[in-house]
Order: structure tokens, then sequence, then C-alpha cells
């Protein structure tokens, strides 16, 4: 099986940065606070575009802010 990487979600950071909680930003993003904490500890297998935009909208960020791809580090 081959690795191709991951997509990281900075929910973390950006909460952080933006000096938000994580209560306001559900309220913002209208989330239930267990489906925010699966994106914000990166549990989540299948992204959900409708959430994604709710989120940069509640954080005022853009897609790129928000995911990040980690390549596959490469064994020689």
């Amino acid at each position: 099986m081959s690795n191709h990487g991951y997509i990281k979600i900075k929910l973390d950071e950006l909460l952080t940065e933006k000096e938000m909680s994580k209560i306001k930003c559900c309220q913002r993003a209208e989330m239930q606070m267990t489906q925010l904490n699966k994106y914000y500890r990166n549990n989540i297998s299948l992204l959900d575009i409708d959430v994604l935009a709710r989120l940069c909208n509640a954080l005022d960020c853009r897609i790129e802010d928000l995911l990040e791809f980690v390549p596959e580090e490469k064994q020689d």
C-alpha cells in the first residue's frame, strides 16, 4: 500500500491566531462542538466542503490557510 501524504487541518493554529474560542467558532460556523473537535484534532477521514466553507467564513480565511498537504517523507 502506497502512502501519498495527508491533508493537515490547521484549525488549532487558526483559532489561536484569530484569538477565537472553539465555542465562538461553533456559533459562527453553525457547527456542533463534537464536529468541530473532529476537525480540530485532525480526526476526519472525509472532508465536507460545506463545513470547510463555513469554517473559512467564520475564521475569515482562505482554504489554503485551513488545509495543508503534507507529502510522504521520501526514504532512500
